[in-house]
């Protein structure tokens, strides 16, 4: 598996869990504001690169210390082996957490009726006119991350969907869209963009904390939890 980054420690990107964050190289959008962009834009042969059995040596000695391991990027589904990768982390008896840009539907069932995903985090990039623009894509087809959506929303496994919000991509009619286009899910996520630096595109930035907060109080009516990040 093509593995670019591994953080041995979050206590941040599983909710309620201890856990290393993989990260894979990759990925088929380019988002301006990717906050990790050198893993989408690098050539593979100049981005950081670990073993697979290196990273699965590291999770075995951890077993008992960490609770989960989470698979970032990047976007892990384009990883062939991301599946057996998986696996073997549930066998040491971790809890696995997928964060995706939910293009690839077909990719994620099989993971999910593999049976080893236990939560999953969905990118949801804006509301789905405007997602060409903001996936940084002309004419990108949409019909996968509707499909992927779907497919959380049945509830086969834990999810969240989480938006990062940027101030020259993102109003309050776009975030009206998608509470009504994901009217009734688990848990919905606004993060405000923080520029770190070595974005694909420069110029951008986040919402004051009181406009997060009154983003979240719009679209708290349509979900069963919603939360913010990123935000004092």
């Amino acid at each position: 598996m093509n593995i670019s980054g591994l953080q041995k420690l979050s206590l941040v990107d599983f909710p309620r869990k201890m856990a290393a964050t993989v990260f894979t190289g990759g990925c088929n959008l380019r988002c301006p504001f990717c906050h990790n962009a050198l893993l989408v834009t690098a050539p593979a042969d100049e981005r950081e690169h670990y073993e697979t059995q290196e990273v699965l040596d590291f999770l075995a000695s951890r077993k008992g210390l960490l609770d989960g391991v989470v698979l970032s990027g990047g976007e892990p589904l384009l990883q062939e082996e991301v599946g057996e990768f998986a696996a073997a982390a549930k066998a040491m008896g971790y809890v696995v957490k997928l964060d995706t840009n939910g293009c690839f539907p077909g990719r994620l069932c099989a993971l999910l009726d593999a049976g080893n995903i236990d939560y999953v985090a969905m990118d949801i990039k804006n509301s789905l006119s405007n997602y060409p623009t903001t996936v940084g894509i002309p004419g990108f087809d949409v019909s996968g991350v509707r499909e992927s959506a779907a497919i959380l929303m049945k509830g086969r496994v834990d999810y969240e969907f989480r938006t990062t919000l940027v101030r020259e991509l993102h109003t309050e009619e776009d975030l009206m869209y998608i509470a009504h286009w994901l009217n009734g899910a688990n848990r919905y996520c606004l993060q405000n963009f923080v520029d770190s630096g070595g974005l694909i595109q420069s110029g951008l930035h986040g919402f004051s904390p009181g406009e997060m907060h009154a983003f979240a109080e719009t679209v708290r009516p349509y979900f069963a939890n919603v939360s913010l990040r990123g935000v004092d």
